[in-house]
């Protein structure tokens, strides 16, 4: 299988398909590359060239006792890209991913990258604090904690059947391959990096990343987003960017990417062809 090994000596695996403009597309807590299938299939067949990477401590990476931060998530990255000489490149980030994007394009991005999107994206900053007073309260990540060091597997199914794909709504129909194939990627991930990564996609502020960012960048914002609330995310992210587009979807969840995938994909090769 193809990996990169990092400047600290982690090994971080990749998938990369396709020939043509590159796209690199960075996953969520606490999942894994597979996460895109929806989009790396969509975009490699409409002659594009497909990158996602195992962020470390996720899927098939090292499941390495540090490093589990913003920081070395980029960084991480980085390395993917320096490895594959990719260039003119579009970034696209969901949730956690959302943030690895933001900090990679702000700090190691300079000449490579054409655009960026961020989908249900964490920035600015998810924590409640006396500057940011729309975000979630601790407590909230605390039970994320909680979940993940008491009984991991359950927490994984609750969050899956639940508020990430908006399946608790009224009316809604579950799909159970979905649930379980979130559930398969975030037991195939390390206990001690989905508990450390909390703290990196709930209380890492990117307030200076996203006003660094100067490329073209789509924001992508279901207004049920039950996990990322879009008040507190991408209406302030917006406001942020230089050169920013907002896209609003009503009723659409935070996993929108693999339940609405056909809108998504279509609105992702609009931005990206334009």
């Amino acid at each position: 299988m193809p990996f990169v090994t990092t400047g600290d000596g982690v090994e971080i695996f990749y998938k990369d398909w396709g020939s043509g403009q590159p796209i690199m597309f960075h996953h969520g807590w606490p999942l894994s590359s597979d996460d895109w299938d929806a989009q790396l299939l969509f975009f490699v067949r409409q002659g594009f060239r497909v990158i996602a990477h195992d962020r470390r401590g996720h899927g098939r990476s090292a499941q390495v006792g540090g490093g589990h931060d913003m920081d070395h998530y980029a960084a991480d990255a980085a390395a993917v890209v320096a490895h594959l000489d990719l260039r003119d490149v579009v970034h696209v980030g969901h949730s956690t991913g959302g943030g690895e994007v933001a900090r990679y394009v702000a700090r190691h991005g300079a000449g490579r990258v054409a655009k960026a999107v961020l989908i249900g994206a964490v920035p600015p900053l998810m924590l409640q604090t006396e500057s940011n007073p729309g975000g979630l309260p601790i407590e909230v990540f605390d039970g994320f904690r909680e979940g993940v060091a008491t009984n991991r597997s359950q927490f994984y199914l609750d969050v899956a059947s639940g508020p990430f794909y908006g399946f608790n709504r009224p009316g809604a129909q579950a799909s159970q391959g979905v649930i379980q194939n979130w559930w398969r990627q975030g037991m195939t991930g390390s206990a001690l990096a989905h508990y450390e990564g909390v703290k990196a996609f709930s209380e890492t502020d990117f307030t200076e990343d996203l006003t660094a960012i100067d490329v073209p960048t789509l924001v992508m914002h279901g207004d049920d987003d039950q996990v990322v609330p879009i008040a507190d995310s991408a209406e302030l992210s917006i406001k942020l960017l230089k050169n920013g587009t907002l896209k609003v979807y009503p009723g659409l969840s935070h996993g929108m990417c693999t339940v609405n995938a056909d809108t998504i994909n279509a609105d992702l090769l609009a931005f990206i062809t334009s």
